[in-house]
């Protein structure tokens, strides 16, 4: 599961956008590259977040090689999965 994007179901950051970074047996390490860094991960149940399975291709490319995640390219996948899901809405409602 580790790159995958996860949106949280429940607690004060319910809705809020992560990336995973390591899985154990019931929880995962989640960071935005922001309040929760890849320094200082979000410890998760894994019951309490929804995974993201299909990712466009653009932002399946953003994802380092070696799989070792910078902030910054958190950041970016974020930032642009979000605009994608805009655009997405948008076109939703204009059709």
């Amino acid at each position: 599961m580790k790159g995958k994007l996860a949106i949280s179901k429940s607690g004060h950051d319910k809705g809020s956008l992560y990336v995973i970074l390591k899985e154990e047996t019931a929880n995962l390490y989640l960071a935005d590259g922001r309040l929760k860094t890849v320094e200082k991960p979000k410890k998760k149940n894994k019951k309490h977040i929804q995974i993201i399975q299909r990712l466009p291709e653009e932002i399946t490319q953003l994802m380092p090689q070696d799989g070792e995640f910078r902030n910054e390219d958190i950041k970016r996948i974020i930032k642009l999965y979000q605009k994608r899901q805009e655009v997405k809405n948008v076109k939703g409602r204009c059709d």
